[in-house]
């Protein structure tokens, strides 16, 4: 048996590196911990951590495809963050512009969340504690 202690981080690719780094920096809050650029690759590679904690890797490539994300494909299906507050979350996301889904009650915890799609429609969800 494997001994794995914690995911260590997320990778995502984005299809627009400014606009997607201004939404997981500016919108979301995530802290810059490094910012490379890869000239061989022509890409953009942002270390990104929530609350002190490295969290995702946002990686840039010239036209990378677009992802499948409805109807539901098999791989990754959501990125989920705890927030304490489902309302004030809802009301900060509705302010940004980023159309959250309506907040729906899990049906195993009774616990409250909802849904938006990030700059690459990759679906996040924020789940109250």
């Amino acid at each position: 048996m494997l001994n794995i202690n914690k995911i260590h981080h997320i990778a995502i690719i984005c299809s627009d590196y400014e606009v997607s780094k201004h939404f997981y920096t500016k919108i979301l809050g995530f802290e810059i911990v490094a910012e490379t650029f890869r000239e061989a690759r022509d890409s953009y590679k942002l270390d990104l951590a929530v609350n002190g904690i490295y969290a995702i890797e946002l990686f840039s490539f010239p036209n990378p495809p677009k992802r499948t994300s409805r109807p539901e494909a098999s791989g990754l299906r959501h990125l989920a963050f705890e927030v304490n507050d489902i309302k004030a979350t809802e009301r900060y996301l509705k302010d940004n512009d980023l159309n959250p889904e309506p907040i729906r009650i899990d049906e195993f915890t009774g616990k409250k969340f909802t849904f938006i799609a990030d700059p690459n429609d990759l679906p996040i969800e924020f789940y109250e504690a």
